[in-house]
């Protein structure tokens, strides 16, 4: 079983992301000056906090690639063992589009990372990998186990996975890894992404015999 939200949220999320992308793409100079403003203000944090930062390296990687990876491989095994085919195809897509699609972005859109980061990355910027893969365990791990939780289980797994991807949107934006806008489309991009998948892998089959015998039934 897999939670399929209302179709508006994914929606709504695919638009923002858009709309993100498009002023990205431009230029636009009210979101260049305040994502530098931020970044100037944690660089100057950071500077000062130099101990913050070693362990924010460290926090950082718990949503790089491989992490990503090694959970999703995990719950295709278990899964696989299952016999839920849905949900293993589910998973399996969640690991390939999110990243394709991040990958695809940062090779057409010029966006550089801020000067000076406590990390080196040698990239685009737009949107941020870390923060999709956070944001993509995150959704999926609220579509996958909300229907097999009770309540309490459901209020602690939604805050969790939420913790979890903002902590690790933080943790480049306190890198200066990322801009606030890359941090957000990652997470705008996961929100769309997930739930779409979740809906595509659910749709029901369709019956061959059934249609047979509708195409039967119209010319009698």
């Amino acid at each position: 079983m897999i939670a399929r939200p209302p179709l508006l949220i994914p929606l709504l999320a695919l638009a923002g992301f858009l709309a993100l992308l498009g002023v990205v793409a431009t230029d636009w100079a009210p979101l260049e000056r305040f994502d530098l403003a931020v970044s100037d203000a944690l660089r100057r944090w950071g500077q000062e906090h130099p101990a913050v930062i070693d362990v924010t390296r460290v926090a950082t990687d718990t949503a790089a690639g491989a992490s990503m990876v090694g959970v999703g491989i995990a719950l295709i095994v278990y899964f696989l063992a299952t016999r839920q085919r849905a949900v293993v195809l589910f998973c399996v897509l969640a690991m390939v589009c999110v990243p394709a699609v991040r990958a695809l972005l940062h090779w057409l859109l010029h966006h550089p990372r801020p000067l000076d980061p406590f990390v080196l990355v040698d990239s685009n910027s737009f949107p941020s990998g870390h923060s999709s893969n956070a944001a993509t365990m995150a959704v999926g791990a609220i579509l996958l186990f909300w229907p097999r939780l009770a309540r309490l289980g459901r209020i602690l797994l939604v805050t969790a996975a939420v913790l979890f991807a903002v902590a690790i949107g933080m943790t480049r934006l306190i890198l200066l890894a990322h801009w606030p806008v890359d941090v957000l489309g990652a997470w705008l991009l996961a929100l769309a992404a997930l739930p779409l998948l979740a809906h595509a892998v659910t749709l029901p089959r369709p019956n061959p015999l059934h249609a047979l015998s509708m195409i039967k039934a119209s010319f009698k």
